[in-house]
């Protein structure tokens, strides 16, 4: 039984992870730690931007508790947590960097609707240079708008 509840506290973990990112991207990266975030907005030269120490940021505490979850007995749901958090970074990594920011050029030309709309999603965040007036903060999840939008778009060129 402990297994199940494992797989089920790492993909709840995932499904959370949403949620914990838009906040965090909203008031966070928007707030407080913009002079972090702002670099990706307005971007620079170099691979590298001051807002890659996100990853950091957040990988401390998974890797804590993951390790935490694995070495202290009882604790093993800990250890869920941090393994639904490190598969939520992935999926960010694949999402974010790969496939929107094309920071490696992969899944450069794609016509899934899915793809097409979490990028037209991501443009319109992009559009807002400051930290105020922003949209579109989470990840993921894709609002119905930037559906449409890409819906709309097909219909116009045919290639929906």
């Amino acid at each position: 039984m402990t297994v199940l509840y494992y797989i089920l506290i790492v993909f709840g973990t995932f499904l959370l992870m949403e949620g914990v990112t838009w906040l965090t991207h909203r008031f966070v990266m928007h707030g407080f730690l913009w002079y972090l975030h702002e670099d990706h907005h307005r971007k620079g030269p170099g691979f590298f931007e001051k807002n890659d120490w996100f990853f950091v940021i957040f990988a401390i505490p998974c890797m804590a508790m993951i390790a935490v979850g694995t070495l202290v007995p009882g604790w093993w749901w800990l250890g869920a947590i941090g393994f639904g958090v490190m598969l939520y970074g992935a999926a960010y990594f694949l999402v974010h960097e790969i496939i929107i920011h094309q920071r490696f050029k992969y899944f450069t030309r794609s016509n899934n609707k899915y793809i097409k709309a979490i990028r037209w999603a991501h443009k319109m965040h992009h559009k807002h240079l400051g930290k105020e007036h922003g949209e579109s903060f989470g990840m993921l999840l894709v609002h119905r708008r930037y559906w449409r939008v890409i819906q709309k778009k097909g219909e116009n060129t045919g290639t929906g």
